[in-house]
């Protein structure tokens, strides 16, 4: 069933907001808000290069936040809004963390989670995608341009 809401469209832009904090970094350009109860706790873009860790994606840095913030592990209440289809690392943690709701915007083909394992999630997140799929698509083929 689709839940999409104007909400969801209010915290994808501000996932969209950090993933252009890291363009502006010359990182990947993904961004993560983890929502709860209609409140964003965390909010992280990729800082892979910056911080030489091919473990901190978005998703990643945003769990860990929000983690600290609820003062425990479990994700359950939470939606993670996120610029691109997470990859099997973040979904695994994403797995783990019993996250709720995850929205995600454009996908990857290419390292997704969907392509490599479509079942990694927890059994009881619900995912949703397309939100600003072609704003999240854009910048990162901006991005990659950029590169070549």
């Amino acid at each position: 069933m689709n839940k999409i809401s104007f909400s969801d469209q209010f915290f994808m832009k501000q996932a969209f907001n950090e993933a252009e904090k890291a363009f502006e970094k010359n990182e990947i350009p993904v961004g993560a808000v983890i929502v709860c109860q209609k409140q964003i706790i965390a909010r992280a873009h990729n800082l892979t290069e910056t911080l030489n860790d091919v473990t901190a994606h978005a998703e990643m840095l945003a769990i860990t936040a929000a983690a600290e913030y609820l003062g425990g592990k479990y994700l359950t209440e939470c939606t993670l809004y996120v610029t691109l289809e997470p990859c099997v690392m973040c979904a695994g943690a994403l797995s783990w963390a019993q996250l709720g709701r995850l929205v995600f915007g454009a996908t990857d083909d290419k390292r997704g989670y969907q392509r490599c394992e479509p079942g990694l999630l927890h059994p009881k997140t619900e995912a949703e995608s397309g939100i600003m799929a072609d704003e999240c698509s854009q910048l990162m083929k901006q991005f990659f341009t950029s590169k070549r």
